[in-house]
């Protein structure tokens, strides 16, 4: 029953609207997704983008053999629990700012994303540090083996050196994503990628007079990436053409840390702390769970998750316009409008899911064949896994896509505590317990550890849809 509770929410928002005209308040119905898909559609094209150049990345990749795609995706999740800290970090700024932006208080949003630049680099520094001297041991962790640990751990170092920056980047657009300036983001990423894409090509085979690096030159191409990237994000703020900008600051400004500013990020940042380390627990310890199979069976899964990520990548487009509005509408004192905007956001992202379960499923033959060449027989075992496991991903997508969205709507209004014990309940224990069961109990293999996957995933979808539809996040103060 509460299921069904939960899922009324979609369809409430258009009686909502209705009752919203009749007062002659705004938004119209059609001004509501007009705003909502203002915001979302460049973050959607930006989040999309980058999951496809990370997926083409991968297909360069598998022309070296399936080990170099198994090497490539076994540093994924040791990368992101190094920058999980820092993702924190960029969650308080996210709801910070677009609070502040509802406020109208401009001064106090500079300040905010100046204080999370300053703590952020610090905090970036460290985690730099400690992957390039545990990196070795972190992929053995992870399930590296003979055939791959080398081609990984020459990975994951040059990656390492590029946290910084890439650390910088993230910080700055998440303060553009609050104020509903996605364009911005839009244009850094699409920069960062394209760049990254022409050194692929010439690193990874050795075109142009570049040498033949292989696994390394990938990695050296997304670094150059992500440096074009953040020479986009600084110029955005620096930038004299950008004078009326929400967020124009300079360094002759104060960068002095400010107490009731850093304790607005420690308070927001903090709780999302807590979720983001417990969410990379989860999936570092999955990937382990993953990283038992053999070379094959890792290769077909790495294969898979490249087209998970571009289906998050559109919840996750959806998530920051519902994250600003939601943030935006409750710094105006406009509870009943920041409701609206959160429930257009989830049936927006609803259609996206079922969308995408449609599409996955009747292209997944050709999708996968795209990452790893049935030209090779020796490829021939991943495939077939691979082919398989996109059936699953089917069922993934009217789950994960309104689960990250709701989410998102919550972290907007500061309820990051709520989302981070939802992840903790979810990632960090239904998922691990059941995907052992089905892997080690059971002998279910791969498809055990994902069938635990797409479980805790709608679980995770009724927890935030209980928690968003009884409002109790609209009176928090951040």
């Amino acid at each position: 029953m509460q299921v069904i509770a939960a899922l009324k929410g979609f369809f409430s928002v258009d009686r909502m609207l209705r009752q919203e005209e009749r007062m002659g308040e705004i938004p119209t119905s059609r001004e509501a997704y007009r705003d909502l898909w203002r915001i979302a559609w460049p973050s959607i094209i930006e989040m999309v983008f980058m999951s496809l150049i990370g997926s083409v990345d991968t297909v360069m990749v598998g022309d070296l053999g399936h080990e170099a795609v198994a090497a490539v995706g076994l540093t994924g999740q040791p990368r992101m629990l190094m920058m999980s800290i820092f993702f924190a970090l960029n969650v308080g700024v996210v709801a910070i700012v677009a609070r502040r932006k509802g406020q109208g208080l401009v001064k106090e949003a500079r300040q905010t994303l100046q204080n999370a630049l300053v703590l952020g680099m610090g905090i970036v520094i460290v985690m730099m540090v400690i992957s390039i001297v545990f990196c070795r041991p972190l992929l053995l962790l992870v399930g590296a083996n003979s055939d791959t640990i080398d081609m990984a751990s020459s990975y994951f170092r040059i990656m390492a050196w590029f946290m910084p920056v890439k650390g910088l980047t993230i910080c700055i657009n998440g303060a553009q994503r609050g104020t509903g300036n996605t364009k911005i983001t839009l244009y850094t990423n699409l920069v960062a990628n394209i760049v990254n894409i022409i050194f692929d090509y010439m690193l990874i085979y050795g075109r142009c007079g570049f040498p033949a690096l292989g696994v390394a030159g990938d990695a050296y191409a997304s670094g150059i990436g992500l440096c074009a990237g953040l020479a986009v994000a600084v110029y955005s703020l620096y930038s004299k053409k950008n004078g009326d900008a929400f967020l124009r600051i300079s360094i002759k400004d104060s960068w002095k840390p400010k107490k009731e500013i850093m304790q607005s990020l420690a308070r927001v940042g903090g709780n999302a702390m807590v979720e983001q380390i417990a969410l990379r627990v989860g999936f570092l310890t999955y990937a382990i769970i993953i990283g038992r199979f053999a070379t094959e069976v890792q290769s077909a899964h790495h294969a898979v998750a490249n087209f998970l990520s571009i289906s998050f990548s559109f919840g996750d487009g959806l998530a920051v316009a519902g994250t600003a509005l939601v943030g935006q509408m409750l710094g105006r004192q406009r509870q009943d409008l920041a409701m609206i905007y959160g429930k257009c956001s989830q049936r927006l992202a609803m259609i996206a899911g079922v969308t995408l379960a449609i599409f996955f499923f009747c292209f997944r033959y050709p999708f996968v064949a795209l990452i790893i060449k049935t030209s090779d027989a020796n490829n021939m075992p991943s495939y077939d896994i691979a082919v398989k496991l996109m059936i699953m991903l089917t069922l993934f997508q009217p789950l994960q896509v309104p689960s990250v969205v709701t989410a998102g709507c919550l972290r907007g209004a500061g309820d990051n505590l709520y989302v981070a014990m939802t992840m903790i309940i979810c990632v960090t224990g239904v998922r691990i317990a059941l995907a052992s069961t089905a892997v080690f109990l059971l002998g279910l293999g791969v498809y055990g550890a994902w069938g635990a996957s797409v479980i805790d995933t709608g679980i995770r979808l009724t927890l935030v849809l209980r928690r968003f539809t009884r409002g109790k996040w609209r009176d928090m103060k951040v």
